[in-house]
């Protein structure tokens, strides 16, 4: 198959070249791909979602590389929880002599299991440690929350009961109303039970979910955990909804690097700009 380049001048930041390959699809890769700044992100071992939508939203602007907490075989989840919040510094340390600009702790559900203050301390601890910032994506989304002037909240959570219980009590510690929760489980069990994996959630799930519920007027939307695909259910709502804050942790943490390293500067995937012109 025959491949034409095109130089492309789009009046961003980086040059830019196209490669027409099937009908319309398009390939769109930086000149200067090893010049971009580096986010390092890590990510739980079974989580198949925060690569692809880090990588979407932030797009040509930055490379993301991801460092994996162990497999934890037997565990159940809040033993895996608090070994994942106990060997984080060593995971962050697995990314070696790599030059990183920033990084994320793409996990909210371990750092649920720690108060606001005692996650921001780590986050703290971990930024003097390896010499460049470091934030849990429930740091970034209580920075996104302070940058947006949002006080009150309603979680769509795909987590157990309890995890959910817990996130709960994470914000409220924080000083943030919580005004309902939504609960999306993956599946229903045969014995009529509810499944909760956020490594299962669907579009679909989600917008059943939501369509059950009736949101107060003025609060945001939190869709806590960074293994539950949101990025095609963000963008909906966002059309339906032009005013309403939309938050999810990937995303949350997605806008803070971008402004962490650049500034916020520069051509922006749609749901990153949404939030700039809230913020504005």
């Amino acid at each position: 198959m025959e491949v034409t380049v095109r130089p492309v001048c789009d009046g961003g930041s980086f040059g830019r070249f196209l490669l027409p390959v099937t009908g319309s699809a398009l390939y769109c890769a930086a000149m200067d791909l090893f010049s971009l700044p580096r986010l390092g992100i890590v990510v739980p071992p079974e989580n198949p979602t925060a690569e692809p939508e880090f990588s979407q939203l932030l797009g040509a602007r930055l490379n993301v590389f991801a460092s994996r907490f162990p497999v934890t075989p037997g565990m159940g989840l809040r033993g895996m929880l608090e070994t994942y919040n106990r060997v984080l510094p060593d995971t962050l340390g697995a990314f070696g002599r790599m030059h990183l600009s920033a990084a994320v702790v793409a996990c909210s559900a371990s750092h649920y299991l720690l108060n606001p203050n005692g996650d921001r301390a780590l986050c703290d601890d971990l930024s003097e440690q390896v010499g460049f910032p470091v934030r849990s994506s429930t740091q970034a989304i209580l920075a996104a929350c302070e940058a947006l002037g949002v006080t009150r909240l309603t979680l769509v959570s795909p987590y157990q009961p309890w995890l959910t219980d817990t996130s709960r009590n994470f914000w409220e510690r924080a000083g943030l109303a919580v005004d309902g929760v939504v609960l999306v489980p993956a599946t229903r069990c045969p014995d009529g039970s509810d499944l909760y994996d956020p490594y299962q959630v669907t579009t679909d799930a989600i917008r059943q979910c939501l369509r059950e519920h009736q949101m107060p007027d003025g609060t945001a939307l939190l869709f806590t955990g960074t293994g539950m695909g949101t990025l095609a259910a963000l963008s909906e709502l966002a059309q339906e909804d032009a005013t309403r804050i939309l938050l999810s942790s990937n995303l949350a943490s997605a806008w803070w690097a971008r402004r962490v390293v650049d500034g916020g500067i520069g051509d922006a995937h749609p749901l990153l700009g949404r939030l700039d012109s809230q913020a504005a």
